[in-house]
């Protein structure tokens, strides 16, 4: 027990991140992608992927070599005034989550229920299990209680989607098709067109919170550089789990509702649709992992403000004092909003979805530039082909933010 317990700990700072990344706008962006364009936009998610690969083993870099995490370079190498930027638009984009994918894994709750209960258990209830659940968990305030328990639910979220992979998936040719860089050709007048959800599949995996709550976690872990190889193998573990859970949940939706036409605009509305096509044991697998992955999702959203904070002012990460248990009280009671008020989920995440396409450059750009500093890097400074490398993910980073805002505008205005 003790030698799976030291190989969980190895591995625990990517299940962490996996828990983080993979949450109900993953799935919802990806089974939209699915549902609308079959196998097509696969590339996308491969590109994203490979993007956050290289972006985590960076800023681990950096905090192995200098013993600094990302808000604490910010702070002392740029301008404390940055810190300040990331914490409150994470912040910001934190609390938009909570609200949207709280709201969007009690309906679907409420949606499943349905198949056993004649009008369902209403959303409420369950956001307030949930809210209750994460809160609980927190409660003992310990990180490597919080890896476990992510670790469990995050298998469970694993589990039921490459099993519903294998069950919905859509002829393997689709698949390796998907892997060739195309843009489909959809008429406008049927839908927005394919690149507010390519921007949508890039913003949900290359996402900038990743970046820099993976140094704290890198310096808790106590890794160095020689510690190197370690770090990879653990972010590989990570990064190849979010590729295949991702392409499995667009497989679903490419596998049923891309044949039959039906489109999708909400994670619970493929509740309703598997059902007819593929049956209910197909769609209580879904309903299981969807919910993992909201509830795996909100235990870094609730704990990433007190973690900033601890991290900008380097002090001790301890949870269990008063004023941090009240403010992760406050961010999970957020959770609430979207049942009690009737609100629209997806509406509910756009001041997220905006200030993340606006922290990403921002994000490539702070990590280029600590990383070209002699003086920090020493001669681990970056190299060429790793700057060429983040020029191209910095351009595509803006081109990617300037359609979501722009599809953000279009559903605001």
């Amino acid at each position: 027990m003790s030698r799976f317990k030291k190989t969980l700990a190895l591995f625990l700072p990517g299940i962490f991140l996996l828990g983080f990344n993979i949450g109900t706008g993953s799935v919802t962006s990806m089974a939209k992608a699915g549902a609308t364009y079959g196998m097509s936009l696969l590339w996308t998610i491969v590109a994203s992927c490979l993007a956050t690969y290289f972006m985590i083993n960076l800023y681990s870099r950096y905090t192995m070599v200098t013993g600094e995490t990302a808000l604490q370079a910010f702070r002392k190498h740029i301008h404390p005034a940055v810190g300040i930027f990331f914490i409150i638009a994470l912040t910001a984009g934190v609390m938009g989550s909570v609200m949207g994918v709280m709201g969007i894994v009690a309906d679907i709750s409420h949606v499943w229920s349905k198949s056993f209960i004649s009008d369902g258990i209403p959303a409420t209830y369950f956001a307030a299990f949930y809210v209750t659940l994460v809160y609980i968990i927190f409660w003992n305030g310990e990180t490597e209680f919080f890896g476990r328990a992510l670790a469990v639910i995050v298998a469970v979220m694993s589990a039921c989607f490459l099993l519903n992979f294998f069950i919905l998936m859509p002829p393997p040719s689709d698949i390796l098709n998907g892997l060739i860089p195309t843009i489909p050709n959809i008429p406008e007048d049927q839908d927005k067109g394919p690149y507010l959800v390519i921007a949508s599949l890039v913003g949900t995996t290359v996402f900038s919170g990743l970046f820099i709550i993976r140094t704290t976690l890198v310096k808790e872990a106590g890794w160095r550089i020689q510690d190197a190889g370690t770090q990879r193998r653990d972010a590989i573990v990570s990064v190849v789990l979010m590729f295949i859970i991702s392409m499995s949940i667009m497989a679903a939706a490419a596998g049923t509702l891309y044949p039959a036409n039906l489109g999708l605009t909400k994670a619970s509305q493929m509740i309703e649709l598997l059902e007819p096509l593929s049956g209910q044991l197909a769609v209580t697998i879904f309903a299981i992992g969807i919910i993992s992955a909201g509830v795996s999702s909100q235990f870094p959203n609730v704990l990433m403000l007190p973690w900033l904070l601890c991290d900008y002012n380097q002090s001790p990460r301890e949870m269990k004092l008063p004023k941090y248990r009240i403010m992760v009280l406050l961010i999970s009671l957020l959770g609430l909003v979207v049942p009690i008020f009737e609100a629209r989920p997806v509406f509910v995440m756009i001041i997220s979805q905006a200030f993340n396409a606006v922290i990403l450059p921002a994000t490539v750009a702070c990590i280029m530039y600590l990383g070209n500093r002699k003086d920090l890097m020493q001669n681990y400074r970056f190299s060429v082909s790793t700057n060429l490398i983040l020029l191209l993910i910095l351009a595509f980073s803006i081109f990617t933010s300037a359609i979501g805002i722009k599809g953000v505008l279009q559903l605001v205005i």
